[in-house]
């Protein structure tokens, strides 16, 4: 390579900026010239990354929450195409993201820049005709499910799985007693990690029934403790909010900037909304209650596209329910709470949920981040 690539990523989330954090990683120690632009978080940009619009711009979920904000995303994606087209990247990474992504990595790609979409949009789940969709934009995709590869050979689509990078970040066993003393807390009785979500348009959602759930489990366990990881100061400020707005000010939460997977290795159980949040959960080996809620109109649709009859990653990679899933009119601070206080000391279940979680992570754990730079740098070199 005679130059110093020149490489463009978009992440939309908190997940997306961590894959791209340790992508980026690896492509430095290989590439230490290369330089990175576009769209991200603070991960990425703690490594150089130069990003044009931070991430929360693009981090909401359903069809009703992406339409009152579409005028803004459409405009940042035009302006953004034009940057890339005025001034072409060696190359586009679109990580994850699809519905913003997928549609800029055409447009890309038809002007003959190569493009891969790392995390392979949810095909098996539902909306499977997308795969032709993504034949027309990408070059090759970068796989983090084993079941992922075969849909896209079969397609004809370049893939290489890469695995998932939390699955070589986490240790195989988190010991609870050294989360616990990490995190200040007590080394025994019972503590409930929460995680509502890391989008502003989650915690709208879910902020409010997470405090209802740990005020009727308070009533059970007095003693209980009710960690509260999140990713940024808005999403802290609308929890706040939520406690004060449910008078539960009295309540033993410890919100924490950050520090999920200590959160969740220091809990016996675990209340997470859906998402990449319960695989961590998953490899941190701790039994959990999966819940989501989305603007009603959004559910709907989504339900009716859907494929599987779980939406949790844990259990879909088992192929089986593993854990609970309490969705939109059955995720009640009732019902919550009373799953929770199901799991919470029961050996049997943790010991059953520990083992197959194992099974999980083996098959996740392929040092990702140097499979994902070496599929990178082979199509830089193409």
């Amino acid at each position: 390579m005679k130059r110093a690539p020149r490489i463009a990523i978009v992440a939309g989330e908190a997940s997306g900026d961590l894959l791209a954090s340790h992508l980026i990683a690896a492509l430095k120690a290989r590439l230490p010239d290369a330089t990175f632009c576009g769209i991200g978080g603070p991960r990425m940009s703690a490594l150089g990354f130069d990003a044009w619009w931070p991430m929360e711009k693009l981090a909401v979920m359903g069809y009703v929450e992406v339409l009152k904000r579409y005028r803004e995303i459409s405009a940042i994606r035009s302006q953004l195409k034009t940057r890339l087209l005025q001034n072409p990247p060696d190359i586009f990474i679109g990580v994850d993201a699809p519905d913003f992504n997928l549609g800029l990595e055409a447009d890309l790609k038809a002007r003959c820049i190569t493009t891969l979409h790392y995390v392979s949009p949810s095909i098996w789940a539902w909306r499977g005709k997308r795969i032709h969709k993504i034949a027309k934009a990408v070059n090759r995709v970068l796989a983090l499910f084993p079941m992922e590869p075969p849909l896209y050979e079969k397609a004809g689509i370049p893939v290489t799985y890469v695995g998932h990078p939390m699955a070589d970040q986490i240790p195989l066993h988190t010991d609870k007693k050294e989360a616990r003393a990490k995190l200040n807390l007590p080394l025994a009785g019972p503590i409930y990690a929460l995680l509502p979500g890391s989008r502003q348009s989650e915690l709208e959602y879910m902020a409010g029934t997470f405090v209802q759930t740990a005020r009727l489990i308070h009533q059970s366990q007095p003693q209980a403790i009710f960690l509260v990881p999140l990713t940024t100061r808005e999403t802290r400020i609308q929890f706040e909010t939520a406690i004060y707005q449910h008078e539960a000010a009295n309540l033993p939460f410890r919100l924490l900037f950050g520090h999920a997977q200590d959160a969740m290795g220091a809990a016996d159980v675990v209340l997470v909304a859906s998402g990449t949040a319960t695989l961590e959960a998953a490899l941190v080996k701790r039994p959990m209650v999966i819940t989501y809620k989305l603007a009603p109109a959004s559910y709907r649709i989504m339900k009716r596209k859907g494929y599987l009859p779980y939406v949790g990653l844990p259990n879909i990679l088992a192929g089986r329910f593993l854990v609970p899933e309490l969705l939109q009119d059955d995720a009640t601070p009732e019902n919550l709470a009373q799953a929770l206080l199901n799991l919470e000391g029961d050996q049997r279940i943790a010991t059953f949920l520990e083992r197959a979680f194992t099974d999980i992570h083996h098959q996740l754990q392929q040092n990702t981040a140097e499979k994902a730079a070496t599929a990178v740098i082979e199509c830089l070199l193409a």
